[in-house]
């Protein structure tokens, strides 16, 4: 196997920034029409498995409780879905909702917005249609009534790349609309690594550190976002959606180890010749089915007072 090196840009490797460039998820506006994409679809579609194997099924119940109360559920249910990538997210919660179902899809990037409306699924669970249309723009204007009409918010791996501004700007969003949010998969902190290397912690304090770079929340969001949507009235339920991934998973794997060492030695160059051995070794193990990784993520669901009399 190649080595690339661990402060190599891999691509699909995860988020991709210009240096300087702050990570956030577009999803209002098209002034950035011709800027190019910030996820690598390769890497989306890479853990789609992962991410639908982890997410919390635990959260459901209370959120289709929710969302049978809702005022107008008659007319079916419109969900945004914030920074939709190539659209994960609707493969996996659509076939789980009874009803009729609208997505909106929002992404900065307009190929992802392609493939994801393309690969949206068409049927809930009971057989109802789903249709799509798809939106681009910018969260930090994310406001009430950029989701007048909504029955739900959705994202995935997104609050971990906002700053508490942009977190309390979606709260505060998503209480005006008075509608629930379920925010999937972001980053705890914590990342296991068996056999254990000495290294492991200190490439995931490294790494921890890349994540909160330029004021954005890292593995502080969900404690972030969760302060934010009580204080508007919600109701807010947090479980775990780790990422458990063995040999059937190794492609994913190696991936995320050239991303995550590679941010952690961009963090703390000093790291760079012990970081090359580690990664060799790692990537070693990998390939020959012996490296299990628990990479430790959390799904929020934030019930919003609803609004319209319910």
């Amino acid at each position: 196997m190649e080595d690339a090196g661990p402060s190599a840009v891999i691509e699909g490797a995860g988020p991709v920034a210009r240096p300087g460039e702050r990570a956030t998820v577009r999803l209002r506006g098209d002034d950035d029409a011709d800027e190019p994409p910030r996820y690598a679809p390769e890497w989306l579609q890479l853990r789609e498995p992962a991410d639908a194997a982890a997410r919390s099924v635990d959260l459901l119940d209370p959120l289709r409780i929710r969302l049978a109360n809702l005022p107008g559920r008659c007319g079916g249910l419109a969900v945004h879905d914030l920074g939709c990538g190539t659209g994960s997210m609707g493969r996996w919660l659509a076939p789980r909702l009874d009803g009729a179902q609208h997505w909106i899809l929002h992404d900065r990037d307009p190929y992802l917005l392609h493939f994801a409306a393309v690969a949206s699924p068409r049927a809930a669970a009971d057989g109802s249609r789903v249709t799509v249309e798809t939106r681009r723009g910018d969260v930090a204007r994310l406001t009430p009534d950029a989701l007048v009409g909504a029955s739900l918010v959705t994202a995935s791996a997104l609050l971990d790349v906002l700053t508490r501004d942009e977190v309390e700007t979606l709260a505060a969003a998503c209480a005006g609309a008075g509608c629930p949010a379920l925010l999937t998969l972001s980053v705890a902190g914590r990342v296991e690594l068996t056999p254990h290397d000495p290294l492991d912690d200190e490439i995931a304090a490294a790494f921890n550190d890349h994540q909160r770079r330029g004021g954005l929340l890292g593995p502080d969001a969900v404690t972030v976002a969760c302060e934010a949507f009580a204080e508007h009235g919600a109701t807010v339920k947090v479980h775990p959606s780790a990422w458990r991934l063995g040999p059937d998973e190794a492609a994913l794997t190696e991936q995320w180890l050239r991303g995550w060492v590679g941010a952690a030695v961009e963090q703390r160059p000093g790291l760079a010749d012990r970081a090359r051995t580690y990664l060799t070794a790692r990537l070693a193990a990998c390939a020959a089915g012996e490296l299990r990784v628990t990479v430790h993520h959390s799904d929020l669901l934030a019930l919003a007072r609803p609004t319209g009399g319910a």
